[in-house]
């Protein structure tokens, strides 16, 4: 991505192979790391997101796209080709949540907040200064 694009905000991402890729044409906003049980095994380790305005997100390759319902409100995205997670939204919602390990750099996105710190691994401490909530924290307006 060139620096001209990030200024205008434009920003890009992809899967691991390149079979559903996206552009946001808009702020990056709301980057936190949920630590829930699902997350953590879906991912591997926590997983850190952004909100999307639904008019601001193009999906190229929707239809290598799964969704998996994991709960009665949820439903998590991926790629059918290679397994990358990559959304995340309420079922039957329009907005998404977006894995921020999925965007091209530079992102200039800093965390925000974790969620669910309740649940997270008994493996690793959170050691920054950034709010923690037990459950999925603050909406952002």
């Amino acid at each position: 991505m060139t620096d001209a694009a990030q200024e205008a905000g434009i920003h890009t991402g992809r899967c691991l192979c390149g079979a559903v890729a996206y552009r946001i044409a808009g702020p990056l906003v709301d980057l936190g790391a949920c630590h829930c049980s699902q997350c953590r095994r879906q991912s591997g380790h926590y997983w850190a997101s952004f909100d999307v305005a639904p008019g601001d997100l193009t999906i190229t390759g929707m239809d290598n796209v799964t969704w998996y319902r994991s709960s009665e409100s949820a439903e998590r995205g991926f790629c059918r080709t290679c397994g990358s997670f990559l959304f995340w939204r309420e079922v039957d919602a329009e907005a998404f949540e977006i894995s921020a390990g999925s965007l091209d750099r530079p992102t200039g996105l800093h965390l925000e907040k974790h969620i669910f710190v309740a649940d997270k691994g008994d493996y690793y401490e959170i050691a920054d200064d950034v709010p923690q909530f037990s459950a999925g924290g603050p909406k952002q307006g």
